[in-house]
């Protein structure tokens, strides 16, 4: 899975039960949760991740 911060832990860890997640920007994210403290994990994915913007639907027609 994806590493992540935990802030009560103050070290980069695995993110342990994550889910991919779309916020509300359309951006992607995974939350999860600490495997040492339990702690709700949550970060970012990069613009790669994004969804890629649609080719034109109706190309015009010769």
């Amino acid at each position: 899975m994806a590493e992540g911060y935990c802030v009560k832990c103050k070290a980069k860890k695995e993110i342990s039960d994550g889910v991919e997640e779309t916020m509300k920007n359309g951006r992607k994210a995974i939350k999860g949760k600490c495997p040492s403290c339990g702690t709700v994990m949550f970060k970012i994915l990069g613009k790669s991740a994004t969804p890629a913007v649609a080719a034109n639907p109706n190309p015009p027609t010769v």
